[in-house]
């Protein structure tokens, strides 16, 4: 049987590849416009800001490796542009422009979709492009090259996903969107985390304010708005949406929605029964509210390719749906959600408190008290009976894939929100709770339902409600909500006559677990107007408080002597994290403090002490001071150059780097000659080494240190220093090396031991790799005499002011 398929990326290389492995014997023609296959489209604007560093990584499977490894007969540059169903016929375009007609016995369209590019004046400026195909990211990576400022036209994933990596490249970046909030999937409370994000990593945001009109400039391109505004650079990426490929099918005569979406039944077949459709073009029931949906994402797409390869094979698969399931990165922060909004709720006529209910929570992504403990926020919607969830959405630093997963899972399998409550998932405390954030909002669900808890809307009316915020005391010197009432929940049982039990009060806290309890003191107490505010502080802080919060200007710090009087501002815990945890953790701390501001920071590490010093020396950070005891490196931290010295910047930098990876005999002693060669001279040389390269530094006599069952099988096994190591060519068992050595005895060459003692007397920074040491189960006591443990910070402070790296 012959099978052609028109497109070849995600759903029909799917289809393609699996349908060889069901049918040795089939005739496979895989047809696509463009020049590339099975690409990773979703990639592109990490490809671009260099976080995906090789375009090769890009491209899943290339044209030779279809045909190499599953024998199909695939055609590049070949465009499909009609079909003849009675003659089961395809015509086929080349790129000169000469056509032919290929026949098929089962058909495959997953043409996919197409950027939208309305029909606005000037939009066909050379400077404005779409982010679609390989070639497209191309295109754009060689604009941003010599390019200052860029302007993104639509928030949806990939216009959010653009403007972050042009920001990591370096470029000033304005995000344009025409309606009043980014990110469509997600409600409009739950995504101004997100607007606060961009703002504060230095995009500028514009909201509801949609381009009136576009005009090259000598320089760039000029982005005229409705409200007259107008944003200039040097280009544009426009991300306004898709639409489906479906042209090809609708002159065929297949059935299409009014939409312009192909309709197939459960084995993806279209209203011809040897047509299949698949990907981004067709209609299907939405798991979530019932109906047809379209969700143009990746996975469903090529879920879909394999269902329909199976049919074709004369395996009876059936497409049930999709939830629209999706999760991105904005600056740090993991958006995921899956199902219905609120707002699609809203639009298929649904009414909260009457056809579904909503709530909010804020939670640990692991057990508070285990460092690194960040929040998520996320928001469940469900029946008012609790036997359906809708969809959910989550917000955090850490853990919301992980929460969306599960919860879109319970949905695939029909759960409601008491099977939220039963779920039994993973715990330590690093990496969960007790209670799950996913039990967590399950139980919340439920006592909405039983009526033990009231949520106000994320904007209440204020005009006859009060917030009663039931934090304690100290919490009120970080943020004071403004005409707030204040009675911490430690005394608010005592203080119950300052209350007015008819006035509607909203309760507020950190995250919500205490605003819960303090509803139910009040409602047990006779106060039947109380609500929750949903999501606690932190919610309403990005709606209501969209600036920083205002900090008192730093007073002048001591002089590193009297060190001690130094006010902390920010203090950070990174015990238990390995290098280069504790920096990347420094790093993000720093960059939310205000100039002056001073972060205690502690860590396990022992190539943290280093680490940190190189970090402000190389950042323009001052390190006040350093202390070490009981396993713990501590450090005090100011932003910026306080009254330090200034660093003074060299006219040249000579030093030389190595990094010793290998724990070969020649490799190891080629290092040592150049290092010792370069340290003649009188340059600064530091020698870093890392994983294998470890081995040469081992003491020969056996150290007796505590170590586990895995760190004594490392250590039997690895070479116990210089002398031991073998030759990286013709090692023979040790032969080759031993001939090695009796050849540098007659040659009068330096023994690798002398090399060493020779660095060290010369000034050789020698550095051990704290991390690699771990990983190894190499204690420092098995290390010989003069050798540092650093990080990898301390490293590339060295780096940084060396004119030659080596890398052996």
């Amino acid at each position: 049987m012959k099978t052609v398929i028109i497109g070849g990326v995600a759903s029909g290389a799917t289809c393609a590849a699996r349908l060889r492995r069901l049918d040795e014997q089939a005739e496979i023609v895989l047809l696509e416009r463009g020049e590339y296959i099975s690409y990773a489209n979703c990639g592109l604007p990490y490809f671009i800001g260099g976080t995906i560093k090789n375009r090769s990584a890009l491209l899943v499977q290339t044209t030779e490796q279809m045909r190499n490894k599953f024998r199909i007969d695939v055609r590049t540059h070949s465009e499909a542009v009609s079909i003849d169903r009675a003659g089961k016929t395809v015509t086929i375009r080349r790129n000169d422009g000469t056509e032919y007609e290929e026949t098929y016995d089962k058909l495959v369209i997953a043409t996919g979709s197409t950027p939208v590019r309305p029909r606005i004046p000037g939009i066909d400026s050379d400077r404005i492009h779409t982010l679609w195909t390989v070639p497209d990211a191309d295109k754009i990576k060689a604009l941003t090259e010599n390019a200052k400022e860029a302007v993104v036209i639509g928030g949806g994933f990939i216009g959010v996903e653009m403007a972050e990596q042009l920001r990591h490249f370096g470029l000033a970046v304005t995000l344009v969107e025409g309606t009043d909030q980014i990110m469509a999937p997600f409600d409009p409370e739950m995504v101004r985390l997100l607007h606060r994000t961009l703002t504060e990593n230095g995009v500028d945001l514009i909201l509801s304010d949609p381009v009136d009109s576009f005009e090259e400039t000598d320089n760039g391109i000029r982005v005229n708005l409705k409200t007259g505004r107008s944003v200039e650079a040097d280009f544009a990426v426009l991300s306004i949406g898709i639409r489906p490929n479906t042209a090809i099918a609708k002159n065929a005569g297949l059935d299409v929605t009014d939409r312009g979406f192909i309709e197939v039944s459960g084995s993806l077949k279209t209203s011809d029964p040897d047509i299949y459709a698949c990907g981004d073009i067709i209609s299907y029931p939405d798991l979530a509210l019932g109906g047809k949906t379209t969700v143009q994402l990746a996975g469903p797409a090529n879920k879909q390719g394999r269902i329909v390869a199976d049919n074709i094979a004369g395996l009876l698969s059936v497409y049930r749906g999709a939830q629209g399931t999706s999760v991105t990165g904005v600056f740090g922060l993991q958006a995921a959600s899956t199902g219905a909004n609120e707002k699609k709720l809203q639009s298929r006529g649904l009414v909260r408190g009457k056809d579904y209910e909503s709530v909010i929570i804020t939670q640990n992504n692991h057990a508070g008290y285990y460092p690194g403990a960040s929040q998520i926020l996320m928001k469940l919607l469900f029946s008012c009976d609790g036997t359906k969830i809708y969809g959910a959405q989550a917000i955090g630093a850490d853990g919301a894939d992980k929460r969306i997963d599960v919860i879109a899972t319970a949905m695939r399998l029909g759960a409601g929100v008491s099977e939220l409550t039963e779920l039994e998932l993973g715990y330590s405390p690093a990496h969960g709770s007790a209670k799950d954030p996913v039990n967590m909002i399950g139980f919340t669900a439920e006592n909405v339902i039983r009526g033990l808890v009231k949520f106000s809307a994320y904007q209440p009316d204020l005009s006859s409600a009060k917030i009663l915020d039931i934090r304690e005391d100290p919490e009120l010197m970080a943020y004071e909500i403004p005409g707030a009432l204040h009675i911490p929940l430690s005394e608010l049982r005592n203080r119950l006559y300052e209350l007015d039990r008819m006035q509607h009060y909203i309760v507020i806290c950190a995250v919500g677990v205490r605003s819960y309890n303090a509803a139910r003191i009040l409602s047990m107490n006779g106060f039947p107007h109380v609500q929750v505010y949903p999501g606690g502080l932190k919610l309403y802080r990005a709606i209501f408080d969209e600036d920083k919060p205002k900090k008192a200007a730093a007073a002048s710090l001591p002089a590193a002597a009297a060190v001690g009087a130094v006010k902390t501002s920010v203090s950070l815990d990174c015990c238990g994290m390995q290098c280069p945890g504790p920096l990347m953790k420094v790093y993000e701390a720093v960059n939310a403090m205000q100039e002056g501001d001073v972060l205690d920071v502690s860590a396990s590490d022992p190539g943290f002490a280093r680490d940190i010093a190189a970090w402000c020396s190389r950042t323009g950070n001052t390190l006040l001071s350093q202390s070490s005891g009981d396993g713990r490196y501590s450090a005090l931290v100011q932003k910026g150059t306080g009254q330090a010295a200034p660093v003074v910047q060299k006219d040249t930098e000579d030093g030389k780097t190595i990094i010793v990876f290998s724990g070969d005999f020649d490799k190891v002693m080629a290092s040592f000659i150049i290092a010792n060669g370069a340290a003649a001279m009188g340059r600064k040389v530091t020698m870093f080494f890392t994983f294998w390269g470890l081995t040469a530094l081992r003491r020969q006599e056996n150290v007796k240190v505590k170590k586990s069952f895995m760190e004594r099988m490392f250590g039997f096994m690895l070479p116990r220093g210089f002398n031991k190591l073998g030759l990286s060519r013709m090692n023979m068992a040790g032969m080759g090396t031993a001939m090695m050595k009796k050849i540098m005895n007659d040659k009068n060459v330096n023994t690798l031991e002398d090399l060493v003692k020779k660095a060290m007397e010369n000034g050789v920074h020698i550095m051990a790799c704290s991390m690699s040491m771990d990983v190894m189960g190499i204690h420092p006591e098995e290390l010989i005499d003069g050798v540092e443990i650093v990080g990898v910070g301390t490293y590339l402070g060295s780096a940084e002011e060396s004119n030659v790296n080596l890398f052996i």
